[in-house]
């Protein structure tokens, strides 16, 4: 256990799973959500295919009086989804697994912008955010004041861009304007802590990008033609166990200003 596991809000609780790495922070953050006072719980992001941890998160809806459902997915990325299924038959034959793509879900019904998920009495808005993957979606708490960004923004760190660049901006752009316009209060992420400023931190998101972006054309106009040329020059000072990761990002890029 860390810090992180068992923090959260008056409805979202997390449980820390034991995948800790440089791609997924301490670990990814299930979060178990449940509206005081009923019986049923949602879990977003199960987590990795790992039994103990699995086991973990439904002992700990349990312990809370309540059972299990619906499972809900931030995006399909193995981190996160990968113990989707097998959760769901732990927790009962009748749960199912939403998400936008359709490949992991269990059941008919997926999860697309402007759904609106009510299991247990919880009011839990959908939005599609895509940059991370093209399937990202971001959930928002109104009872708590709290944006379950999944990974589109982590506890601390930036994300990887498998998605294309002007889709992130464009997502960025959005969750901070929704976030002042609702006044949000915290920011629960797929990896890292919980982060009580949210227009401060996308802020910062939206510079980091730009700025960024500002660093691949500045390289590519000194003559860097690849995705790992790009890098090379612009994350020389980042642990080199971090450039594969880099090159997604880099190349998000370099599609983009092709694009541009």
């Amino acid at each position: 256990m860390t810090e992180i596991d068992g923090m959260g809000t008056e409805r979202a609780r997390c449980v820390l799973a034991p995948n800790p790495s440089v791609m997924t922070l301490d670990g990814t953050n299930t979060w178990i959500i449940a509206e005081p006072g009923s019986d049923e719980a949602v879990v977003v992001d199960p987590g990795p295919k790992d039994g103990k941890h699995l086991r973990r998160v439904l002992d700990t809806v349990e312990a809370q009086g309540r059972r299990v459902g619906l499972v809900l997915l931030t995006h399909g990325h193995p981190d996160h989804s990968a113990g989707a299924g097998k959760f769901a038959k732990l927790a009962g034959g009748s749960v199912k697994v939403r998400a936008l793509d359709p490949r992991h879900r269990l059941g008919d019904e997926g999860l697309s912008e402007g759904d609106v998920v009510t299991t247990g009495g919880l009011e839990l808005r959908i939005m599609e955010t895509p940059g991370h993957s093209d399937d990202s979606l971001t959930f928002w708490l109104p009872a708590d004041g709290a944006v379950l960004t999944g990974d589109t923004v982590l506890g601390y760190g930036t994300t990887v861009l498998e998605g294309g660049l002007g889709d992130y901006l464009s997502s960025l752009d959005r969750l901070r304007a929704f976030s002042a316009d609702v006044e949000a209060a915290t920011i629960l992420p797929g990896h890292g802590p919980k982060l009580d400023d949210p227009i401060a931190v996308l802020d910062h998101y939206i510079d980091h990008r730009r700025e960024r972006l500002a660093q691949v054309e500045a390289a590519v106009a000194a003559g860097a033609r690849t995705a790992r040329e790009v890098v090379e020059r612009v994350y020389a000072d980042v642990d080199k166990s971090l450039w594969p990761a880099a090159e997604w990002s880099v190349q998000s890029q370099l599609d983009y200003l092709d694009d541009r």
